[in-house]
């Protein structure tokens, strides 16, 4: 069965706000505190699912992907800018600056659960789209970057207990000055 995973950046405290910085926010930029390396790559082990699952991104994540993404070359950026993407946005109306952007309409839940159908959906970089889902069940697996910083405040990715519920944590692994920590829903 496909699966809908959602994969973010966060610190200690459970902070996904602003990593890279480009929100400007007074937080912002912690991730890049580490080292490039830290979020080079893929970090998330996300492999053939780039391949075979596509990846659900918000307005604001998308256009700042879609400016970061196709001009990069190596394996990785390959198959991001390969895998198929789906824009979550009320605001935009034109996703041709990334291949294969296709822009999603109607209800988000039911969109979802329609595309789980086909293939795996990842939720990249985009809280408010994870949050939604979490809200209406929909989130089979977490994959986290945790990174050694405390910030005290700013957006969380779990807000609300609804739809988060227990899991079951399948693996911890190092990543360099991170930790990768994987959920699955318990059932």
């Amino acid at each position: 069965m496909n699966r809908v995973i959602v994969i973010a950046f966060t610190t200690l405290d459970g902070v996904v706000e602003d990593p890279d910085g480009s929100d400007g926010t007074p937080g912002g930029g912690w991730a890049f505190r580490h080292g490039p390396e830290a979020v080079a790559g893929d970090k998330f082990r996300l492999g053939s699912l780039l391949d075979t699952g596509g990846l659900l991104l918000g307005g604001g994540t998308w256009q700042l992907f879609a400016k970061l993404w196709p001009n990069r070359t190596d394996d990785f950026s390959q198959r991001m800018n390969a895998a198929q993407k789906w824009v979550a946005s009320r605001t935009l109306t034109d996703v041709s600056a990334w291949s294969n952007s296709t822009l999603i309409n109607g209800d988000l839940g039911a969109e979802v659960k329609r595309l789980r159908e086909e293939r795996d959906v990842i939720v990249i970089g985009s809280p408010s789209i994870a949050q939604a889902l979490i809200e209406v069940d929909l989130v089979e697996e977490y994959r986290l970057m945790v990174f050694p910083t405390v910030l005290g405040s700013g957006r969380r990715l779990f807000t609300n207990p609804a739809g988060a519920g227990d899991l079951r944590t399948v693996s911890i692994e190092q990543v360099g000055p991170t930790a990768l920590l994987r959920y699955e829903r318990a059932r």
